[in-house]
Order: structure tokens, then C-alpha cells, then sequence
């Protein structure tokens, strides 16, 4: 049996997935185009190159994607040995230098005798071999039309333009209310009402709030961009004149508020994400504002006064797979079980949710190359919450996704002592459930 397998891209999820493949003792050939050519995103020749912000986030087990980081750490993660060993002061958050993170992940790699760096392009994959691509959301063109058309990922998207996703908790029902445009069907959407006086506080904050910094790679590829044809910003929409948002997504016609009896000047809808109904996006809000902004904009929509959001809209280059379907809940091919996908690709979003993705990747792939049976990670765990979510989507049209507590299965009983609580009940079961596992299946 060969017990060597292929990994393209030596991003964080690359690199995650090489590092977990050779702690199970299995031979690894990483496929990186650095040095010889970079993307328009990427500076330096390290692995693992932070092209944003420097910032992983919160380190609180509480928050999602501190959960996640705890995750990480507990079963040997070398992206999160590489952020502890860098880290900067950043208050409750993870921060390191990047310049020293990278450097960290780029020695350990090229110094494990079972890793090979080859430094080469990539434009396929041996199919025959067990692989793991890992080349992110600005995967070359090549790279993307072999995905593509060879290996039949017809839903590969080159834009993401999504609108933002708020914690159903987080709603004050008190004013938002559900109903459904006309009394027609179940009353699955919640409504936000507006008066005269709210709406023209909003839109005012609305048409004049900043937009997100483009990167020149972004501003390039939008010239030609025709997501914005059928999918227009909200922000651009209200530009376009005042009563403009009344007659799209804002429009009040046929929803009464019951309480009331009438109909409000505006009306913002939420639509459920997932089925159990712990998330809600903004119905036409796909924007590209700065998520300050956002923040700041959208928190003035009565209801929303306090929402969490567990993702911002977006709108910018982002190649990622239309993955439930197509992508197994161990990140490998349904079609094809020797090829796996890890990073941004597969539909994750942000820096520890790709190391994330590549660890469960890589330890699959490796598992699968000595012949051994794959691990599931279950839908307590964060880590198996976001597979479970690229494998099965949230119900509505796939877009990609931060950690949050949204998709990870649910407590059986309420927990007093509100949100933060629940979060930190869901926390203490998925750290048990993540030391079950190392415990009993890893070691």
C-alpha cells in the first residue's frame, strides 16, 4: 500500500493537513508554486502567509472560533502551536506576527523528514493518489478549470456575495414579528418594522456609510464582475434614490404586524438559515460595506438593536465549491473518496476554520492511506459542526461560513443564565467530547 499522499497549497489549511498526515507517519508531497510565482495577494516566500489581518480573533472558549482554537490545540495543531509561539498583545484576542508565524510553520514543514516541498504550479491532481487540495480562494485558473471540468465541481463559485447572518437569540422579538408576506404559508420569516422616521435615519446611514477596502486583485476582476447585476448591494440600491429600498427588499406591502394590525412604512425580513433555527440572514442585504458599518448600520433596524452577527455580508473574489452534495463530512470528493478538499475552497471562512478544515483533511487522507477508518467528527464539536455544514449546507443556497454557534447541534435543554451560558455549556461538551475522541480513536 502507498502510504504517501498529494497536498496542494501550503496555505494554513495545506500546511495543517502535511503536519497531521506526518504525525500519522504518513509520507507527504506538498505542492507549493512559491517562490517561482505568487499570487496578487501574497508577498513573501513563507508558508502560510497571513494576507489580511493578523488577528485570529477571540481566544475565548465561549466565542466560536475560540472554541475552535481550543479544539485545535488539544489535538496537536501546528497552526495554533505556530500562533501560541508568536503571539502579540491584542487584549482577549489572538493576535501574532505574521512575519515570525509564518516563519515558524515554513521551518517545521520543510524540516520534517517526511514532508517533500515541491516548488511547482500545480494544474491537476493524480486522481489515482490520495490528495488533498488545499490552494484557497485564489486558486490560478488552471488549478480552477481542472476543478471545474475534470473533476466535475460544476458549482465552483469565483464571487461570494452573501448577505449577513444574525444569532436568533439575539433578536428582540418585542418588536420583530413573524409573519409571512400576505398570510401566505407559515409564518417563517421575521419582520422588522420601520416608521418614516426610522427608515429615513437608516437609509441616511445607509447611502453615506464606508465601503470595504478593495484589494487590487478585487478591483481587477470586479470591471468584469456580473454578481452585482442580479445580486446589487443594498447600499448601492438605496443610492439610487430614497424610495428605492421600498420597493425591494424593504417593501411593507402584505405584511401586517399582528400586534398592530397595520402595515409599517418599511420592513426588513429575516429569513432562517438552518433548520434548527438558531440563524437568520438579512433577506437582500448582500452589501459591501465594512463590517464596522455593518454593525453600526444595521443594528439601527428595530429588532436588531443588540443582534449578533455571525457573519457580515460580503461581496469579493472568494473560490469556493457549491460543497453540500459534492463534499463528505471527512472533506473528501462523494464522487471521487481519494480526493479531499481543505481551506476556503471547501466553503469555511477565516483563517482557524481553513487550519481547521486541513486538519480534519489531512488526518483523513492519512487514515485513509495506511487503511484505516475515517473519523467523523461529530456535530458537538465545533470542528465537526463545520464539516457537517459544508457537507449538508444550512438548507438555503450554500454560502460560506465563519465558526459560530449557529451550526453546532444544539443543547437538549434551555440553559439559564442566557447567551453566554448556553455558549459556555455548548463549549464545556464539545472540549469533553474532543478529549473522548483523542483519548479513544487518536491515541
Amino acid at each position: 500500500m502507498d502510504r504517501t499522499i498529494d497536498i496542494y497549497g501550503a496555505g494554513l489549511a495545506g500546511c495543517e493537513a502535511a503536519w497531521q498526515a506526518a504525525k500519522e507517519g504518513v509520507r507527504v508531497r506538498l505542492f507549493e508554486m512559491k517562490p517561482k510565482k505568487l499570487t496578487p495577494a501574497h508577498r513573501s516566500e513563507g508558508f502560510a502567509e497571513l494576507v489580511c489581518s493578523n488577528s485570529l480573533r477571540s481566544d475565548s472558549t465561549s466565542n466560536a472560533v475560540g472554541l475552535l482554537k481550543e479544539e485545535l490545540r488539544r489535538y496537536g495543531s501546528l497552526i495554533m502551536s505556530a500562533a501560541d509561539a508568536t503571539r502579540v498583545p491584542a487584549g482577549s484576542a489572538l493576535a501574532v506576527d505574521r512575519n515570525l508565524f509564518s516563519e515558524y510553520i515554513t521551518e517545521r514543514i520543510r524540516g520534517s523528514e517526511l514532508i517533500e516541498v515541491i516548488e511547482c504550479e500545480a494544474e491537476s491532481v493524480d486522481e489515482d493518489r490520495i490528495s488533498v487540495i488545499a490552494t484557497g480562494p485564489l486558486t490560478s485558473d488552471a488549478m480552477a478549470k481542472y476543478i471545474r471540468e475534470k473533476l466535475g465541481c460544476k458549482g465552483l463559485h469565483f464571487f461570494d456575495a452573501a448577505a449577513p447572518i444574525v444569532d436568533f437569540d439575539s433578536i428582540n422579538t418585542d418588536i420583530a414579528f413573524f409573519a409571512s408576506r400576505y398570510d401566505k404559508g407559515d409564518a417563517d420569516y421575521i419582520n422588522c418594522p420601520m416608521t418614516r422616521e426610522q427608515y429615513d435615519a437608516f437609509w441616511e446611514a445607509l447611502i453615506t456609510a464606508r465601503e470595504a477596502e478593495l484589494k487590487d486583485f478585487d478591483r481587477e476582476e470586479q470591471k468584469d464582475l456580473k454578481v452585482f447585476e442580479g445580486c446589487m448591494p443594498v447600499e448601492v440600491m438605496a443610492k439610487r434614490g430614497h424610495d428605492t429600498l421600498l420597493f425591494g427588499p424593504l417593501k411593507p406591502v402584505g405584511l401586517v404586524d399582528p400586534r398592530t394590525g397595520v402595515e409599517s412604512y418599511a420592513v426588513v425580513q429575516l429569513r432562517r438559515e438552518n433548520a434548527e433555527g438558531t440563524m437568520y440572514n438579512l433577506v437582500g442585504f448582500q452589501t459591501h460595506l465594512a463590517f464596522p458599518e455593518q454593525k453600526r448600520v444595521f443594528s439601527m433596524i428595530p429588532g436588531l438593536e443588540n443582534a449578533e452577527f455571525l457573519r457580515y455580508g460580503v461581496m469579493h473574489r472568494n473560490t469556493y465549491l457549491d460543497s453540500p452534495g459534492m463534499l463528505s463530512d471527512t472533506y473528501s470528493m462523494l464522487a471521487r473518496p481519494n480526493v479531499y478538499f481543505a481551506g476556503q475552497m471547501t466553503g469555511v471562512e477565516g483563517y482557524i476554520e481553513s487550519a481547521g478544515s486541513g486538519f480534519v483533511a489531512g488526518l483523513n487522507a492519512a487514515r485513509q492511506a495506511k487503511g484505516e477508518e475515517r473519523i467523523v467528527f461529530p456535530r458537538t464539536t465545533m470542528l465537526g459542526a463545520m464539516a457537517s455544514y459544508v457537507s449538508l449546507g444550512g438548507g438555503n443556497a450554500f454560502v460560506p461560513m465563519n465558526a459560530n454557534f449557529g451550526i453546532i447541534e444544539p443543547l437538549p435543554a434551555r440553559v439559564k443564565g442566557g447567551k453566554r451560558a448556553k455558549y459556555e455549556a455548548l463549549a464545556t461538551r464539545a472540549l469533553e467530547e474532543t478529549d473522548r475522541i483523542k483519548r479513544e480513536i487518536l491515541n
